[in-house]
C-alpha cells in the first residue's frame, strides 16, 4: 500500500510545477501526511525524504496542508523547507476595441431640406395660382409628399440592421448575426471561430472594427448585403 502512495506522490511531483502553488522540500526520513491538522488524526500515507510537495494552506500554527494524488492531507510544517514561492498569474490589461471617429456629414440633411423647401414652394404656387383646381391640388400634394417621404428615408432617416446574414460563396467570413445597433456577431471559417465587435453605419456602407481588420458591406436592400475582398459575396437575410 505504501509502495503505491509512494508512486502517486512522485507522479503528482511532476505534475504540480504546472500549478501557481508553494514548493517545500521533505526534511523528514518518512514524513507521515495525516487526514486533518491534528496531531492524532489517521495517517493516510508518508512522504520520502527531498520529497517536492506543493502546499495548499499555511495558516495552521503547527500543521501545513498539503495536495496529494488522492486527495489532500496534513503535514507537520517542522519538517517542510520551502524551496519556492507561487508565481502570481500575470494579469493583461484588457485591451479595450474603440470604434474609429469618423466627421459627422451634414450634406444629406442639407440636401433633404432643399428638397423640402422646393417640394413646399411648388405646392405653394400650385395652391395659389390653381384656381381651386382640386384634382390638380390633390395631385401635387401627393406628389410632393412621396418625394418628401422618400428623401427622408433615403438620406435622414438612420439605418438599422437586424437578423443574420449569410454569405453564398467560401470566404473568410461566412456570416454575420446583428445583435444590435452597434454590435455584431461574425463567423469566421478560416480560424473556425465567432467573435463579437461593434460596427457604424455611414451611408449605406457597414463598416465594422476588429484587432486586425476594416470589414466592409455595402446594403444593397433590407435583405441583402454586398462585401468585398475579405467579405467578398453577397450575403442573403435568412
Amino acid at each position: 500500500m505504501n509502495k503505491i502512495f509512494f508512486l502517486f506522490i512522485i507522479l503528482f511531483a511532476l505534475s504540480i510545477q504546472l500549478h501557481a502553488q508553494d514548493m517545500y522540500k521533505v526534511k523528514a526520513d518518512k514524513l507521515r501526511v495525516r487526514e486533518t491538522n491534528d496531531p492524532k488524526s489517521k495517517i493516510i500515507g508518508f512522504l520520502p525524504q527531498n520529497e517536492n510537495v506543493a502546499v495548499l494552506d499555511t495558516t495552521n500554527a503547527k500543521f501545513y496542508k498539503i495536495k496529494v494524488t488522492n486527495g489532500q492531507g496534513w503535514v507537520s510544517k517542522e519538517f517542510l523547507e520551502k524551496i519556492a514561492s507561487a508565481k502570481k498569474p500575470e494579469v493583461k490589461a484588457a485591451v479595450a476595441l474603440e470604434i474609429p471617429k469618423t466627421a459627422k456629414s451634414y450634406s444629406d440633411l442639407i440636401f433633404f431640406i432643399v428638397v423640402a423647401l422646393i417640394m413646399g414652394f411648388i405646392l405653394y404656387f400650385i395652391f395659389k395660382y390653381s384656381k381651386q383646381n382640386k384634382i390638380l391640388i390633390g395631385l401635387t400634394t401627393i406628389i410632393v409628399l412621396i418625394v418628401i417621404y422618400f428623401c427622408f428615408v433615403t438620406f435622414v432617416k438612420e439605418k438599422v440592421i437586424t437578423g443574420v446574414y449569410v454569405n453564398d460563396v467560401e470566404a473568410q467570413y461566412k456570416s454575420f448575426d446583428f445583435k444590435s445597433k452597434d454590435s455584431v456577431e461574425v463567423k469566421d471559417i478560416y480560424t473556425d471561430s465567432t467573435f463579437t465587435t461593434k460596427y457604424t453605419i455611414d451611408g449605406d456602407m457597414i463598416k465594422m472594427y476588429d484587432q486586425q481588420n476594416t470589414i466592409l458591406l455595402l446594403i444593397r436592400n433590407e435583405n441583402t448585403l454586398v462585401g468585398e475582398g475579405f467579405t467578398k459575396g453577397n450575403f442573403s437575410k435568412k
